[in-house]
This record gives C-alpha cells, structure tokens and sequence, in this order.
C-alpha cells in the first residue's frame, strides 16, 4: 500500500505519494525533448507551456508520459 505526504506546492498544500515525491523530471519526456526550453518561455514549447500554466492553475504535477511533437536531444559527447 502506498503512503502520502502533504507538502506546500505552487502556494498550495498538495498531496503526493511518497514514493513519486520530486521524481517529475525522471519520468517526463519533455526533460529529453529538444523544444524544451523552461528557461526560454518565449521559445519554449507550446504543449509544455499550456501544461506547466494548467500545473500552476490548479496545482498540479504532470509528467507528460506521450507527445506528439516529441523529439529526442541530440546526444553530447563529452569526451571530444
């Protein structure tokens, strides 16, 4: 069975299970998605801007799990 916590969110006291707790970006695929730029609001996607606003509206956390307009970054190689 799963247990949960309230903590205080977007200046709400929200509600989350405790094993999900701060685990958003490891699960959403726009951390991987080349069109996310949350530094850049004016050129950040359009579908991560509408969830992010819907996420501060109401208080929420959502990972976006599919996306139409996903697209992978390009992979970095650290080593050259």
């Amino acid at each position: 069975m799963s247990t949960y916590e309230k903590y205080e969110h977007h200046s709400a006291l929200v509600s989350v299970r405790e094993d999900l707790k701060g685990k958003h970006s490891e699960y959403c695929l726009c951390y991987d998605c080349r069109y996310f730029t949350p530094e850049a609001a004016h050129e950040n996607c359009s579908i991560a801007q509408s969830v992010y606003a819907l996420c501060v509206e109401k208080c929420l956390v959502l990972p976006v799990w599919e996306c139409p307009r996903f697209r992978p970054k390009p992979k970095i190689n650290k080593f050259e």
